[in-house]
């Protein structure tokens, strides 16, 4: 608040306490008048009530007098701190009119300091400009000084070209051909050189490392040899047993055979029935609930069912527990059950005398040494082969190849994409396109070409030998031709007169060919074409 403001309150304060002071006198005085005027005349009744009157009236005085004294102390007291707060403030404006004025000074001296650097980036820019026009016009110069000489050097290229021409007789696009195909046929050379050095190297190199792999798996793995069967024989405590399971008029084997689907064969064969069915599931599960009947002696249609029932029961988890035996022995965790079931069944099912489930764990343990040879995944290239023939515990419910068919099975439950392509893609049904699927076809091929892991019938074998050499002999310039070792190897022996070095590796290639498109047969065969040449004379 302004102090000149202050003051002019204070006085007008003081002016109106004096004001009201003299207006109480007034009025005293006036009352006093009144009553000395009603003292000559009145009775002394009237004379203490104009005292009792007077003496309130110097009572009300005196406070009105006492109230406008306190009032013009405040109104003094709130004007001098109006006075002192008019001081503090006028003391805080000089301070900020100083610290205006400083810094009004320092903003005009900073204006100025960027005026000055303004007005040299200017000088320099029109220093620059100068020398960038000085520039352009040097290089303007330069450049008809250089068409200048270009019109000179074409000129004198045009009749060195023209010289050049009379004297070769070509002209310069096809001088310009010639060289290009010279280089063009020298590179070819040098590259077919080097394509044929690398080749050589790496296929030494793999064939070195693949054979390690290969020999080092197949010496770390064996597994016993199972015989390939359809039928299942059971041995009974006597022969009179067998009329018990016949039953009266045969009811017994009928309701046996409409209830397992399983073929009951009662022949001459002294205590002892065969169980024939192309599911080995079905076929153990039959043989189980007969060992239970003639374990109890009771046989009717009533305790046939009840006993089947049981067995299917025990077999289910008989494959369970297989399937899970086969997992904890390679390391294997969290596989849906419906795929550890069907791993389980595959242990009744055979493939040219080999035991499925046996082939699949053998074949997993191949590939796991092979991908820590080759650094790879081990758990995932176990996973790829122990499932790979996953689909032969439905070839006989499903239509398709197992191959086909163990992926979608493997997809359904939620494998992973490269388990199934490896599955899927383990017999070329479908393109290969992982290093897991080559590895899984590897250790299938391993598995079931090794010394003693599948058996052929006689027939098959013989056929099949006979064939190899039919193939061979076929061609011509061959004398004789040899299937050796159990059909993995032919030694093929021509005439060295009718076949020159190079016909003979076209004929190993032609006939490695053919046999490939003909034949179906575990592992590879080898193919040796051997020409001799013999120099013979009499010495007289």
């Amino acid at each position: 608040m302004d102090p000149v403001v202050v003051v002019t309150l204070a006085v007008v304060a003081v002016v109106a306490l004096a004001v009201m002071t003299i207006t109480v006198l007034i009025v005293l005085l006036r009352r006093i008048g009144e009553a000395g005027n009603k003292i000559s005349g009145p009775s002394p009744e009237q004379e203490a009530e104009i005292l009792a009157e007077l003496e309130k009236a110097r009572s009300e005085a005196t406070d009105i007098r006492a109230k406008a004294e306190s009032d013009a102390g405040e109104i003094l007291r709130r004007s001098e701190a109006a006075v002192e707060a008019a001081a503090e403030l006028r003391k805080e404006a000089e301070a900020e009119g100083r610290v205006l004025k400083y810094e009004l000074k320092e903003f005009r001296s900073d204006l100025e300091r960027r005026e000055n650097r303004l007005a040299e980036r200017e000088q320099r820019l029109d220093e620059e400009a100068r020398r960038q026009a000085e520039r352009a016009r040097k290089l303007a110069e330069t450049e008809t000084e250089l068409a200048d000489r270009r019109e000179d050097l074409d000129r004198v290229s045009q009749e060195r070209k023209a010289i050049l021409e009379r004297v070769s007789g070509l002209t310069s696009d096809q001088a310009r051909s010639e060289l290009v195909r010279e280089i063009e046929n020298q590179a070819k050379r040098e590259a077919a050189l080097i394509v044929r050095e690398i080749e050589g190297e790496a296929r030494k190199e793999g064939e070195k490392r693949a054979t390690k792999i290969v020999t080092l798996a197949v010496q770390r793995v064996a597994t016993e040899q199972t015989a390939e069967s359809v039928v299942s024989v059971l041995h009974l405590p006597g022969d009179e047993m067998k009329g018990r399971i016949i039953g009266r008029e045969g009811r017994n084997i009928r309701a046996f055979e409409s209830t397992t689907g399983v073929n009951l064969i009662i022949d001459d064969t002294p205590e002892a029935v065969l169980l024939s069915c192309f599911d080995p599931v079905r076929r153990e599960t039959a043989r189980l609930t007969l060992e239970k009947l003639v374990l109890d002696g009771r046989i009717h249609p009533q305790r046939i069912e009840e006993a089947h029932e049981r067995s299917k029961a025990e077999v289910q988890e008989l494959c369970v527990r297989a399937g899970e035996d086969a997992l904890v022995e390679l390391g294997i965790t969290e596989m849906h059950p419906e795929l550890i079931t069907l791993l389980g069944q595959l242990r009744y099912r055979t493939s040219y005398g080999q035991n499925v489930l046996g082939h699949l764990i053998e074949s997993a343990h191949i590939a796991g040494i092979m991908a820590a040879e080759l650094r790879l995944d081990a758990t995932l290239l176990k996973r790829c082969t122990v499932l790979h023939d996953i689909g032969k515990a439905l070839t006989h419910e499903v239509e398709g190849s197992h191959a086909l068919i163990g992926a979608e099975i493997a997809r359904r439950y939620g494998e992973h994409e490269d388990v199934v392509h490896a599955i899927e893609a383990h017999h070329n049904e479908v393109e290969v396109k992982t290093v897991e699927a080559v590895l899984t076809q590897a250790a299938d091929a391993i598995s079931g070409s090794r010394p003693g892991a599948r058996r052929e019938s006689l027939e098959a074998y013989v056929k099949r030998l006979e064939r190899l050499e039919e193939i061979a002999v076929s061609y011509e310039g061959v004398e004789k031709v040899f299937a050796m070792q159990a059909g993995r190897e032919i030694r093929v022996m021509v005439k060295p007169e009718a076949v020159d070095d190079i016909q003979a590796q076209v004929i190993a290639r032609d006939v490695a060919k053919q046999i490939e498109e003909e034949l179906t047969y575990p592992g590879q065969i080898r193919i040796t074409v051997v020409r001799e040449s013999r120099s013979t004379e009499f010495a007289r």
